[in-house]
């Protein structure tokens, strides 16, 4: 009877160490799921962006307007007859601008 329990032990003990140590164990488990959580996260965000991009082709495909706004908006055409204004916002920290020419002044 000694034998036979000291044999399921030796068992179980193998068991156990193949569990917890061994090739696919629960430490390897764990970190396979949470890579695979991971990946989830990463391909919902390329699904986000795929879509927004079909969007973009389809509007360019159907509509004039979609590539009026990227020729003004990408390419800075603007149409016939038409006044483009430039508004450029004055700078308020002037030292900023005087500290940059003396350290170019320096080189």
């Amino acid at each position: 009877m000694r034998v036979f329990t000291a044999v399921l032990l030796i068992f179980l003990a193998s068991l156990q160490y193949r569990l917890w140590f061994g090739k696919n164990s629960v430490p390897d488990y764990l970190a396979l799921k949470e890579s695979v959580a991971h990946q989830l996260d990463a391909n919902e965000k390329l699904v986000q962006r795929n879509k927004l991009l079909y969007a973009d082709t389809d509007d360019l495909k159907l509509g004039l307007e979609a590539i009026e706004e990227r020729a003004r908006n990408e390419l800075g055409m603007i149409k016939e007859n038409e006044t483009f204004f430039r508004l450029i916002p004055k700078n308020s920290n002037k030292n900023h601008d005087n500290d940059s020419v003396k350290k170019q002044e320096e080189f």
